[in-house]
C-alpha cells in the first residue's frame, strides 16, 4: 500500500512538471493581465486623451492615481515617460513582457534603442513586437522605420506597405514610404503616392527633409534589394 501510494505521489508530481508548471506557466504566460475596474478605465480613458492633446504633464498625473499593478497602467505611463524623454520609460516597458501587453513592451523598447541610434537592439525588439502582434500597424511601421535606417529597403517598404493597408486612415506610414522613394530618387512613384493617399505638401516636405538625412548620414543609396549594416548614426524616421 506504501509503495502504491508512493507511486501515486511520483505521478502526480511527474503530471505537474509535464504540465509545464501549471502555476507558474499560467501567470507568465503572455496574454494574463487584471482586468481594470469600470472607474480605472476611465481614467485610463482621461489619460489617454490628454495625452494625445500633448499634455504629458497632465496624463502622467491621472495615471498615478492607479495601481501600478495594472500592465495598462505601467504600458501608459511608459508611452508618457518616452515622449517626455524620461529614463523611467525603459524598466517600465521591461516590466509589461510578460504580460498581455508584451507586444507594446517589445515595442516601446525598439522605439528607445531606435531613438538613440542603436538599429541592432531596435531591430531586434520590433520584431519580436511584431510576431506578437502582427496586425498591428504603428508596430509594422516602426518595424519598417528601423529597415530603413539600415538602408534594407525591400523590407521597409513591405512593413510600410502593410501598415498603410492595415489602417489606411493613418497616413503615418505613407509619409515614410514616400520618404523612402524620395531617398530612392523615385520622384515620380512618390508624387503618385503622395497625390494618391492625399498627403499634404508640409507631410511631403517632412518625407523629403527625412530622406535628404538619411542620404547625409553617408551611406550609399540602395535601389537593389540587399542588407547594409546598421549605422548609429542614422537618424530614425517618423516613430512615434
Amino acid at each position: 500500500m506504501k509503495a502504491l501510494i508512493a507511486g501515486l505521489s511520483l505521478l502526480m508530481l511527474g503530471g505537474c512538471a509535464s504540465n509545464g508548471q501549471m502555476p507558474w506557466s499560467a501567470l507568465m504566460t503572455p496574454g494574463s493581465c487584471a482586468k481594470p475596474s469600470a472607474e480605472q478605465e476611465l481614467s485610463l480613458n482621461l489619460a489617454d486623451d490628454m495625452a494625445k492633446e500633448g499634455k504629458m504633464h497632465a496624463s502622467l498625473a491621472n495615471l498615478q492615481s492607479l495601481p501600478e499593478s495594472l500592465p495598462q497602467v505601467r504600458q501608459r505611463k511608459a508611452k508618457v515617460y518616452r515622449l517626455l524623454g524620461r529614463k523611467e520609460a525603459q524598466p517600465l516597458y521591461r516590466s509589461l513582457l510578460g504580460t498581455c501587453l508584451a507586444a507594446e513592451g517589445e515595442h516601446g523598447l525598439g522605439q528607445l534603442a531606435a531613438a538613440q541610434g542603436d538599429n541592432v537592439q531596435a531591430l531586434a525588439h520590433m520584431q519580436r513586437a511584431a510576431q506578437l502582434a502582427p496586425t498591428d500597424e504603428k508596430i509594422r511601421n516602426d518595424l519598417g522605420v528601423v529597415y530603413l535606417n539600415q538602408r534594407r529597403l525591400e523590407e521597409a517598404r513591405f512593413e510600410f506597405m502593410t501598415a498603410m493597408e492595415l489602417k489606411q486612415s493613418d497616413q503615418l506610414a505613407a509619409v515614410n514610404l514616400v520618404t523612402l522613394l524620395i531617398y530612392q530618387d523615385n520622384w515620380g512613384q512618390a508624387a503618385q503616392l503622395a497625390s494618391q493617399v492625399g498627403l499634404s505638401p508640409e507631410q511631403v516636405t517632412e518625407a523629403q527633409a527625412r530622406a535628404e538625412k538619411l542620404k547625409a548620414a553617408g551611406m550609399p543609396v540602395a535601389k537593389a534589394k540587399g542588407q547594409v549594416a546598421a549605422t548609429s548614426d542614422a537618424p530614425p524616421a517618423l516613430i512615434k
